[in-house]
Formats: structure tokens, C-alpha cells, sequence
């Protein structure tokens, strides 16, 4: 067996004819760490490790050459942030999901990682074996972000709101009082199962819904579109 190294790439474990794995780089400058994650991971017949890297320069530079669908990143990291990454990898590989693994529960953190186009931010305080599930959910659409941050969200929507401070340039495009109860439930966290219960709809009628408000917005993840919504005095946020 190869001596697993940050910067290293993975050799495919893909059984031929399956469903093709969700492809993962693991970022973290911790190693060990990612070694637990690559452990628990490989467990997964549906998900691959292909790489990892212990900085976020690497992690743009393995992003750009092994085109991962999913990238998981702690926030804190050696020459280059996982923000300052995340920024990066979203130019270079459009198509790439980007979720936080961090420590940090800094509001200002989470904020900025959603600006960059994370699809999640979640807490290590989670079960490690939570974090598979996780990968599957933002493969699958869903954004994620642990509840404790979630509600630091909020609070960060309406502090930028009483400081009123946001320029409004262009009359926001209207969404249906449907569509803002929509993203109304995205701001608290829930996930697309989660709401189609709490309105009563299917879990495609939400995925229509959060297709329509990203259209309308012209953005490209659900938790940009519930920034912008609340910058633009579209939700109320207590």
C-alpha cells in the first residue's frame, strides 16, 4: 500500500460497470484527520477518495488537475485559506460542490464561505460517520449547514440589515409568496425533505421551487439565494 501523503492523488476503485463513486478530495492540514476521513470514506461503495491535500493551495491545484464532484475543506489552513480556495476551485471547476469541515463557528467565517459558493458548512463536532451522508446530500442538490451555525446565520442576515449598508441597485426580481416561503425554510436550515413536509408538497415541487428562485436571482446555490433575499429586504429574518 502507498504511504498516503497530502498532495496525493488516489488510483481509481471503481467497479466496472457500477454506478459511477462520488468523487472526493479530502483538504485538511491536519493528516491525521484526513487519514480518519479516507478510513471511514473507503468503507462507502458509492464514494471515492481521490485525492488530498493539507493546504489550500494544493487543494486548487489537485481541484484543477482530478476534477472532484465534491470538495471537503476545513476553513483554516497554511498558505492559502479554505475560503480564499474555495474561491478558486469555484472558478476552475464550476461544477465542483465545496463543503466546509471546520472547527471554526466564527459567523463571519460561515458568511464568507457561503460568498465564495460553499455548499455547506458544517461543524467537526459532528459524528465522523455523519460525514458520507453529508456527501450524498450535496451530491444530490441539498446545501448544508450544522444547526448551531445555522441560527448564527440568521443572526448575521439581520445584523447586515440593521446596518443598512447594502447599496440597492436594480428592483429585486419578484418571487411568489410560495417561493419565499421556500426560502424561508432554507434560511433556517432545512433540508428539501424537511420542507416539503413542513408545507405540505413534494420533494419536487421544493426542488422546482429552489430551481425557479435561482433562475429569478440568477445565482447558483440556494444559501446565495437566501443572502441575497434578506440583503434585498425580501425575507424578514428575527
Amino acid at each position: 500500500m502507498s504511504e498516503h501523503v497530502a498532495g496525493s492523488v488516489r488510483t481509481s476503485r471503481a467497479v466496472p460497470g457500477a454506478a459511477e463513486p462520488i468523487r472526493v478530495l479530502v483538504v485538511d492540514d491536519h493528516a491525521l484527520f484526513r487519514r480518519g476521513l479516507e478510513m471511514v470514506l473507503g468503507q462507502e461503495t458509492d464514494i471515492e477518495v481521490v485525492g488530498e491535500a493539507g493546504d489550500g493551495a494544493e487543494a486548487v491545484d489537485l481541484a484543477s488537475a482530478l476534477l472532484p464532484d465534491i470538495v471537503l475543506m476545513d476553513v483554516r489552513m497554511p498558505r492559502r485559506s479554505g475560503i480564499e480556495a474555495c474561491t478558486a476551485i469555484k472558478d476552475v471547476v464550476p461544477s465542483a460542490k465545496i463543503v466546509m469541515l471546520t472547527i471554526s463557528d466564527d459567523e463571519a467565517d460561515l458568511y464568507d464561505a457561503i460568498k465564495a459558493g460553499a455548499s455547506g458548512y458544517l461543524l467537526k463536532e459532528i459524528s465522523i460517520d455523519e460525514v458520507a451522508a453529508a456527501i450524498r446530500s450535496v451530491a444530490g442538490g441539498q446545501s448544508l449547514i450544522s444547526p448551531s451555525m445555522a441560527s448564527k446565520l440568521l443572526t448575521e442576515f439581520a445584523t447586515m440589515i440593521k446596518k443598512g449598508d447594502e447599496r440597492q441597485q436594480v428592483p429585486a426580481p419578484r418571487l411568489t409568496d410560495r417561493e419565499l416561503e421556500v426560502l424561508k425554510l432554507v434560511a433556517k436550515g432545512l433540508n428539501n425533505r424537511d420542507i416539503a413536509k413542513e408545507l405540505f408538497i413534494s420533494e419536487n415541487t421544493v426542488k422546482n421551487h429552489i430551481r425557479n428562485i435561482l433562475e429569478k436571482l440568477q445565482l447558483h446555490s440556494r444559501m446565495e439565494a437566501v443572502v441575497y433575499a434578506v440583503r434585498e429586504k425580501l425575507l424578514e429574518i428575527t
